[in-house]
C-alpha cells in the first residue's frame, strides 16, 4: 500500500468525541431543550428509515435552528459548548501513531463546523480534511420574519407535550406534527430549515466518495469508522467496495452495515485494524479481528500471552497495565455473522456506548 493510499475517515461524534453537541447546546435552554431535541431526533429517526425523499439521518441539526433563532443562541454559544467537550479515550494516542505513519486522516461529521473544527484542531486535523455542517446563525436571524416566533412558540408547547408521551405509541403524533411545522408551517414563512445542508447519510457516503476521488484512491483503500444512524450509508458504501467499514459502540442503525465491529471504552485498540491494514489490506485486518473475536477469553486473561501477531508492544503493554482497571475490548468480524450473532454484538456494542457516550449515548 503506497504511502498516499493509508487513508482513514472518521465520524466525530461517538468515535473522537463522546458529546453530542447540539444536544448540549439545545441544554442552554434548559430542560426543555434536551426534551425538544429528544424528540427532533426521534422524529429524525422514524422519517429516515421510511426512506423520506430528500431527507437525510441527522438533518435533525438542521431543523433545531429556528429554535436556536428563537432562544437567541449563537455561534459563540456552540463554540463555548465544544470546549468542554471531552476526547474518547485512546483518541489522541490513536492519532499520533497514525499521524506519525503518514496516514491521511478525514473527518466526515453531521457536527456544526464550530465543533468539528475545534475536536479537529485538538487532534491535529487541519480544517481542510474535516468536512462538517456550515452554519450561520447571524444571518439567518436576520432574513427571519417576526411571525415565525408565535408559530415556533406553539410548537415548542406541543413538541414538550409529545415528549411526555415519548416512551409510548406516539409515533404518528411526533411524525404527524412536525411534518407540519417542517414542511407547511415553517416554508409558509419563509423559513426553509433545509438551507443548512447536514453532512448527514447519503451526503457522507457522497464526502468520502470525493476525497478518494481526490487522492485517486479505490474505496478499498479506505478504512471508515461509526457509530450512528447517520453513518450507515458511509459504512455500507466502504464495505461494498471492499475496504474497511469499523462500527465503534455503535446502534442498531449502523452494526448490520459495517464489516469490523469495535467496543471499546478506548479507541486505541483500533491501531490493530490500522496497522494490519497498512501490512496487508483488509483481507489482513479482517483475519486480526477475528483472532481477537476467537480468543477473547484467552487474551483477557492472558494479557501477556497475546501472540505479537495480533497485538503492538505499546497495546500489549497497555492492557496488561491497565488489567482489571479498563473494560476488555470486544473485536467482532461482522461479515461472519448471521442475525442472531449480530443482535448479540448489536447488545454489547450498546452497553459500551452507553458508559463512553452517557446521554448522547440513548440518540440514533
Amino acid at each position: 500500500m503506497q504511502m498516499n493510499e493509508k487513508t482513514i475517515c472518521f465520524d466525530l461524534e461517538g468515535p473522537l468525541s463522546p458529546q453530542d453537541n447540539a444536544y448540549e447546546v439545545m441544554k442552554l435552554m434548559g430542560e426543555e431543550g434536551a426534551a425538544i431535541f429528544e424528540v427532533i431526533s426521534r422524529y429524525d429517526d422514524l422519517i429516515s428509515l421510511e426512506g423520506r425523499e430528500g431527507y437525510e439521518p441527522g438533518d435533525t441539526l438542521a431543523l433545531i435552528v429556528p429554535f436556536f433563532l428563537l432562544h437567541d443562541i449563537t455561534e459563540d454559544d456552540i463554540r463555548a459548548v465544544s470546549a468542554r467537550a471531552k476526547i474518547v479515550e485512546g483518541a489522541e494516542y490513536l492519532f499520533k501513531k497514525l499521524q506519525a505513519e503518514n496516514w491521511d486522516i478525514y473527518i466526515i461529521s453531521t457536527s456544526y463546523e464550530q465543533h468539528a473544527h475545534n475536536i479537529g484542531r485538538r487532534l491535529g486535523v487541519p480544517e481542510d480534511h474535516i468536512r462538517c455542517t456550515k452554519l450561520d446563525l447571524t444571518k439567518r436571524k436576520q432574513r427571519l420574519q417576526e411571525s415565525v416566533f408565535p408559530v415556533l412558540e406553539n410548537a415548542q408547547e406541543e413538541i414538550l407535550m409529545l415528549y411526555s408521551d415519548l416512551d409510548s405509541d406516539s409515533t404518528d403524533r411526533i411524525v404527524n406534527r412536525l411534518d407540519e411545522l417542517f414542511f407547511q408551517q415553517l416554508p409558509e414563512l419563509g423559513v426553509d430549515v433545509f438551507s443548512t445542508r447536514v453532512i448527514g447519510g447519503e451526503r457522507k457516503a457522497e464526502a468520502i466518495r470525493e476525497i478518494a476521488h481526490e487522492k485517486g484512491i479505490a474505496l478499498r483503500d479506505v478504512i471508515a469508522v461509526g457509530d450512528s444512524i447517520t453513518d450507515y450509508k458511509m459504512l455500507n458504501e466502504v464495505a461494498t467496495h471492499d475496504g474497511v467499514a469499523v462500527v465503534f459502540n455503535g446502534n442498531e442503525y449502523a452494526v448490520p452495515y459495517a464489516n469490523v465491529g469495535l467496543a471499546s471504552g478506548d479507541i486505541r485498540f483500533l491501531y490493530l485494524v490500522c496497522e494490519a491494514f497498512e501490512r496487508g489490506g483488509k483481507d489482513a485486518a479482517m483475519d486480526r479481528v477475528t483472532k481477537w473475536e476467537n480468543n477473547r477469553g484467552e487474551f483477557e486473561e492472558n494479557p501477556v500471552n497475546i501472540p505479537d501477531s495480533a497485538i503492538t508492544a505499546d497495546i500489549k503493554d497497555f492492557v496488561t497495565t491497565k488489567k482489571g482497571e479498563t473494560p476488555f475490548p470486544y473485536f467482532h468480524n461482522l461479515e461472519r455473522a448471521d442475525e442472531r450473532t449480530k443482535e448479540e454484538i448489536i447488545t454489547i456494542h450498546k452497553q459500551v456506548r452507553m458508559l463512553v457516550r452517557e446521554d448522547a449515548g440513548k440518540l440514533g
